[in-house]
């Protein structure tokens, strides 16, 4: 097997991991600072891309501000339904949040089938990410190339963001110890409702990018990429930030290198390769690789 195949392998698994990464970051804050596995964060993502392919048409001649407009939307929808259905319910057992999070993402999915219909719809895109740039003996999407930026980008100022600034570092206080921080005086709503907003804007941000990539989006296709960003946070480490880009990178690769090297037979049993490989982290690290052995919350 060639070394161009497998360098075209490696920069596959790093655009899909991109994508698994920007979605289980926003999956790990909430989960990090409530206890909260949000099973409606894949269709925030879904809510992007559909919008993503009805105002392109007005935004096509300003892609930044494209961008920005889809993933403010995800995240004030985030913020709106922390706020509607998350925030009455804390302090409440946490699987009535979990069923919450259910109720929320079927709320999502039908409302997008009854403004769209649940046929498959074309998302545009500029020529500068469409195009193929050929290096030696490798091919590189435009797409795949901003979504690497993008991710690298984002894991940069997310790191700055919760450890030099003051409102980071009360995020992570509240993360810490919910009841020690109020006597702190932080109020614990803020950090909450900013951590969904960022979890949210994050996974406008990939919805948009997995439009760019794919070229059509659907009311459901938000599941099975939120799923599997749930896997690679956990694989990471569930609740650690830098373990949610590890596990969507691992994710990433494992299920590209998985098509890639064994017989076409195979292909269609990348899911169950994927579950797998969490089910065997879990078994030799059950906190993931960069998670913390026991509970942080008093």
């Amino acid at each position: 097997m060639s070394s161009g195949y497998i360098t075209q392998q490696l920069i596959n698994g790093l655009a899909i991991g991109s994508l698994y990464a920007l979605v289980a970051v926003g999956l790990s804050m909430v989960y990090g600072i409530l206890r909260l596995i949000n099973f409606a964060h894949g269709d925030l993502m879904m809510i992007a891309g559909m919008f993503g392919a009805t105002l392109f048409l007005w935004l096509s001649k300003s892609p930044l501000l494209f961008f920005m407009v889809l993933a403010l939307l995800a995240g004030l929808l985030g913020l709106v339904f922390e706020r509607i259905a998350y925030r009455p319910l804390r302090g409440a057992p946490e699987v009535n949040l979990l069923i919450t999070s259910f109720a929320v993402s079927s709320i999502l999915q039908v409302g997008m089938q009854m403004l769209f219909s649940s046929s498959p719809r074309r998302f545009e895109t500029v020529a500068s990410l469409s195009r193929l740039y050929q290096i030696g003996s490798v091919q590189i999407r435009g797409a795949d190339m901003a979504t690497f930026f993008i991710t690298l980008l984002v894991a940069v100022l997310l790191t700055w963001f919760t450890r030099r600034t003051r409102t980071g570092i009360a995020m992570r206080a509240v993360s810490e110890n919910l009841d020690t921080s109020m006597l702190m005086g932080i109020n614990p709503s803020r950090p909450i409702a900013l951590a969904f907003f960022i979890g949210s804007f994050l996974a406008g941000v990939a919805g948009v990018l997995w439009g760019w990539k794919y070229g059509q989006v659907d009311p459901l296709i938000g599941f099975l990429p939120g799923l599997k960003a749930f896997v690679a946070a956990v694989i990471g480490g569930i609740g650690s930030i830098p373990g949610a880009f590890l596990g969507g990178y691992i994710l990433g690769m494992a299920e590209v290198f998985f098509v890639g090297f064994l017989p076409p037979s195979f292909s269609g049993y990348r899911d169950v390769f994927v579950f797998s490989l969490l089910f065997i982290v879990l078994l030799v690290k059950p906190q993931g690789l960069l998670g913390q052995t026991k509970g942080r919350r008093a």
